[in-house]
């Protein structure tokens, strides 16, 4: 098939744009930056360099491409992650999702791709009410905390525009937390591998809050089979143990070499790190991956977060 992804430079797409050409396709990697030509080429891609925010870049852009499939993971998230200021952190990978996605899907829908795959993410998202795994059909957080208001909008406008667009095969794939290289929680200076080995990373109140990971290789296998035989709709790609964070964080730390990380009560946590950070360590619902193994036929090479870190964090 002839697939155009778009953030073919970033974390997922390094890992995802060598599958896809591995498996016999012809791909077309988007980036903005022409310094990054060349590290989209060596995957064996054509690149593209435009703007995503440029309706009428991206629209050529397609167009020369051809795609049957567009695969849109574009973010901006490649600097340091603020939590006291998470909505400036992420507006621009806010416009991305929502300026963006309507610029790939009007591109798309002129050029007639027959799917169209959009990353979404599975992290924090969900209600913070009743169980602590959710499923596809549970229910997004109808009363988010105020930091991250505009960021769960913009989630839902990807995901209803995405899911929403009869004439093509629309899917939303809401990723864990991902780990690996390229990542955040990477070697060998990761920005939370070195907040946790400076202590910078507490566990706040209980730590009761759920987390769900994916190692960003099983990411991209994911998103190849979405590509290759998805359906329309939505899928937590996760593995296959959600974790409080009182859980998680210490063997984290372990694995690192790490001192354990100090615990801190909520008003503490809250005046250090923002609500944000606090509510994601206090009452974050983890994700079921039951529908991706089943209709995707994915298996995470690391099924348990455990074993992820043990083998890439030491």
């Amino acid at each position: 098939m002839r697939i155009f992804v778009a953030g073919a430079s970033g974390a997922l797409g390094q890992q995802l744009v060598p599958r896809l050409v591995a498996r016999g396709h012809d791909v077309v990697g988007l980036t903005r930056s022409p310094e990054k030509r060349e590290l989209i080429e060596a995957h064996g891609a054509r690149a593209a360099v435009a703007d995503a925010l440029d309706p009428e870049a991206i629209a050529q852009a397609v167009a020369e491409a051809e795609p049957e499939v567009i695969v849109h993971q574009l973010t901006a998230l490649s600097g340091s992650i603020d939590l006291r200021r998470f909505e400036r952190s992420f507006a621009l990978t806010n416009r991305l999702r929502t300026e963006g996605t309507d610029h790939l899907l009007s591109a798309g829908r002129a050029v007639g791709v027959s799917r169209f795959v959009a990353q979404s993410f599975a992290g924090w998202p969900y209600a913070r009410t009743g169980g602590a795994v959710k499923s596809e059909e549970d229910p997004l957080d109808p009363d988010p905390p105020r930091g991250v208001a505009s960021t769960l909008a913009a989630i839902r406008h990807l995901e209803d525009a995405v899911v929403g667009a009869a004439w093509t095969e629309g899917i939303a794939l809401r990723y864990g937390g991902f780990y690996g290289p390229g990542t955040s929680l990477s070697l060998p200076d990761g920005e939370h591998v070195e907040a946790i080995r400076k202590r910078r990373f507490p566990v706040v109140g209980d730590g009761a809050g759920m987390w769900s990971f994916v190692h960003i290789a099983d990411a991209a296998a994911a998103t190849v089979a979405a590509v290759e035989h998805g359906t329309r709709g939505v899928y937590n790609i996760v593995d296959d143990e959600p974790a409080p964070t009182a859980v998680w964080l210490p063997v984290a730390a372990e694995t690192l070499g790490a001192e354990q990380p100090r615990h801190v009560p909520r008003w503490l946590g809250r005046l250090l790190a923002g609500e944000v950070a606090t509510v994601m360590m206090l009452s974050a619902r983890g994700a079921s991956n039951d529908k991706a193994k089943r209709e995707l036929g994915w298996q995470p090479r690391y099924p348990s977060w455990r074993q992820g870190f043990a083998e890439g964090l030491t």
